[in-house]
This record gives C-alpha cells, sequence and structure tokens, in this order.
C-alpha cells in the first residue's frame, strides 16, 4: 500500500534524480513497499533518448499523462504532447523515447493483480 499524505504542495519537493533512469529526475508522491506502487512527477531532460534502453517492459500497471513538453516514441513514430495518457498493463511493449524539450509526466504504477 502507498504511504498516506494529505494535500501538499508538490513544488515544495525537491527534484531527484532517478535511480537508473539518466536524464530523469522525480517527485515521489506516495511510494509503497515495492516498484510497483509508486506515484510521482517525472522530469526528463532536454535532448534525452532511451534508445539503448531498447523496449521498455513493466511487471506493474503503468499510467502516465503528460503535463509539459513533448515525448517521442521511437517505434511508433509519433510524438506525443501534454494532454496525452498511456496505461499500460503488465508487460505491454513501450519506448523507446526521445524527446527534444524535455517533458514533464505523472506516472502512477500499480501492482499486477
Amino acid at each position: 500500500m502507498k504511504s498516506e499524505h494529505e494535500f501538499f504542495d508538490t513544488s515544495t519537493q525537491e527534484w531527484t534524480p532517478a535511480e537508473g533512469s539518466p536524464g530523469v529526475t522525480e517527485r515521489v508522491l506516495a511510494r509503497g513497499e515495492s516498484e510497483a506502487e509508486l506515484t510521482r512527477l517525472a522530469r526528463w531532460a532536454p535532448g534525452l533518448d532511451t534508445s539503448a534502453a531498447g523496449v521498455i517492459r513493466h511487471a506493474y500497471v503503468e499510467e502516465v499523462y503528460l503535463l509539459e513538453g513533448e515525448l517521442e516514441d521511437l517505434t511508433l513514430g509519433r510524438t506525443f504532447g501534454a494532454g496525452h495518457f498511456a496505461s499500460r498493463p503488465p508487460g505491454m511493449p513501450h519506448g523507446p523515447y526521445r524527446t527534444a524539450t524535455g517533458c514533464v509526466m505523472l506516472e502512477i504504477r500499480h501492482p499486477a493483480r
């Protein structure tokens, strides 16, 4: 189960490097005991390219809402911007990605059931 929080101003949290994701900083809003229990704001640096990591798959449900900037899906050949949303069941392939301008996204993870 994720940590409990009443409303708080997320801008009071520092952006910290996201472990294992060079070029990504995060503001963790709520965290559980596993990587599958997380809500965060993730900020990708301008010019970030995840091609070296290849296609991504997770063992958890992932929902992503783009708040700012743009994100290019190199497999789909499409660029997505603020207001675009993705909901990915466990194992769904996605990416790799590139962003020329950088982007900020809300990411919510849930354990697979």
